[in-house]
């Protein structure tokens, strides 16, 4: 019997090392990883915490996060076992679960959420723990983000005057940002038009004077909101009014009717030309399938693709005086037309024509409109072999259907250089150049470009008066 109590002894006490042992190095564990994806370097008046945290199972019992400032600790937010699956205690907090074993967390940084934030240095300090030894114990780890805080917005004010903006049409300020290094421009509704130096433009003054050329869309009303607006680094944010008029201007409707030989004819070529089209041309039905995606979907991938060239924009005015029209050309059809297709005597499809087609005889040589630098030059969808020209700042000019191209990108040309022929490639129902200028990747009527006494006081006189202002 002594035996057997003893033995009784000896195991409960290997057992009592055993689970001690256990505990002691189920608390030694590795916690979970944290990675603190914003804020990153800065912190402003309104932010965003956003944090990755990882563990086996996607097992959390407590997330805190608090941000300490000159002896000062904040506390952002606490979740109490994130894993449970019910909604966080703060509805501005978001809970996604990005794999079997990671959480992401993002939560609102501003005055609400941080009382008494002060200009200066902080730390961020993320703390995660998750559950070991059956939830018996707890084991934790933590993040630190360093960050300047930042809580005064960019100053911005206008320095032009008079300006007047044709709908579909352009316009251009001349204004100051403090710092210069802030993140600035013009905004008209939801689109922004950012700003650059006014020393691209040949005003030498200082870096915070700047110029930004920007548009009100054919299709946006004409009582959309046009402001300058600024945002520095650390996401801080300002704006400023300005006096503006806005006038309307009456876009034309036409009627254009597609026959099956057209339609033969140019949706192979552009599908041969746009790997990325998926169309069929074997029969009368898939054919007129395959043009109606090649006029709305093509259109907009395109224009998308056009877009996209204002990246290459380089920060300074390559122009000089009005931009030229084909010479002896004769107006087909002018911007922001509302065309309605028909085939067979029926509605298929209606679109907005974003240009002025111009026609002389086949063949023709095209002119660079002005001096530039080409950033595109090869054949793009329903506008068949084109060319884009960067004329810095955001203006831009494009010209389209030729038969051929006769410069490279990353070309300069000067104004009046042969870039290629008029043609018919792409979806043109006849030789003609289609052309359009273009506003940071915006299409915009090229009426006003084409004018000299527009680019005179829209654009010269205002670049006179930033001169001769004292810095």
């Amino acid at each position: 019997m002594r035996a057997l109590i003893r033995f009784l002894f000896l195991l409960a006490v290997v057992a009592a090392l055993v689970l001690a042992g256990a505990y002691y190095f189920a608390g030694r564990a590795a916690g979970p990883q944290i990675e603190i994806h914003r804020p990153t370097r800065l912190l402003g008046r309104t932010g965003t915490l956003d944090v990755s945290i990882q563990a086996p199972g996607g097992r959390f019992n407590d997330v805190t996060v608090a941000l300490t400032q000159q002896g000062r600790t904040v506390p952002i937010l606490q979740l109490l076992n994130p894993d449970a699956g019910g909604a966080p205690p703060d509805p501005r907090t978001k809970l996604t679960q990005e794999t079997g074993d990671r959480i992401r967390v993002t939560h609102p940084l501003d005055r609400q959420t941080l009382p008494g934030l002060r200009e200066g240095a902080a730390v961020i300090t993320v703390t995660a723990g998750r559950p070991v030894l059956f939830g018996l114990r707890t084991t934790a780890s933590s993040a630190d983000r360093r960050v300047e805080v930042r809580l005064t917005p960019p100053k911005v004010s206008i320095l032009s005057t008079h300006h007047y903006i044709n709908h579909g049409g352009s316009e251009m300020v001349v204004y100051r940002v403090d710092p210069p290094g802030a993140e600035s421009g013009v905004r008209v509704g939801q689109l922004q038009y950012p700003g650059y130096p006014a020393t691209g433009a040949g005003v030498q003054a200082d870096p915070t004077v700047k110029v930004a050329f920007f548009a009100l869309l054919y299709d946006q009303d004409l009582n959309t909101p046009i402001e300058l607006f600024a945002r520095d680094e650390a996401g801080n944010q300002s704006r400023a009014s300005f006096d503006y008029r806005v006038f309307p201007k009456a876009f034309r409707k036409s009627r254009i009717d597609v026959d099956t030989r057209f339609m033969e004819r140019v949706i192979p070529e552009i599908a041969d030309h746009t790997p990325e089209l998926s169309v069929s041309t074997a029969s009368a039905d898939e054919l007129l399938k395959a043009y109606l995606v090649v006029n709305g979907d093509l259109r907009r991938k395109n224009a998308a693709f056009i877009r996209e060239q204002a990246r290459t924009t380089v920060p300074e005015i390559l122009w000089a005086g009005a931009f030229a029209q084909l010479g002896n050309s004769q107006v087909e059809s002018g911007f922001a037309d509302y065309r309605t297709y028909y085939f067979d005597g029926r509605e298929i499809d209606r679109q907005v024509h974003l240009g002025f087609d111009l026609a002389v005889t086949a063949n023709v040589p095209i002119v660079a409109a002005n001096a530039g630098r080409v950033v595109f030059a090869d054949y793009l969808g329903i506008y068949g072999n084109s060319v884009i020209i960067d004329h810095g700042m955001g203006v831009q000019s494009l010209y389209g259907h030729l038969s051929s191209i006769g410069v490279k990108p990353q070309q300069n040309v000067a104004n009046g250089r042969e870039i290629g022929k008029s043609g018919m490639t792409g979806l043109a129902g006849g030789d003609h150049l289609h052309f359009t200028m273009l506003v940071d990747g915006q299409m915009v009527s090229p009426v006003e470009w084409w004018d000299p006494h527009w680019i005179e006081d829209r654009v010269l006189r205002k670049l006179r008066e930033a001169r001769s202002r004292p810095s």
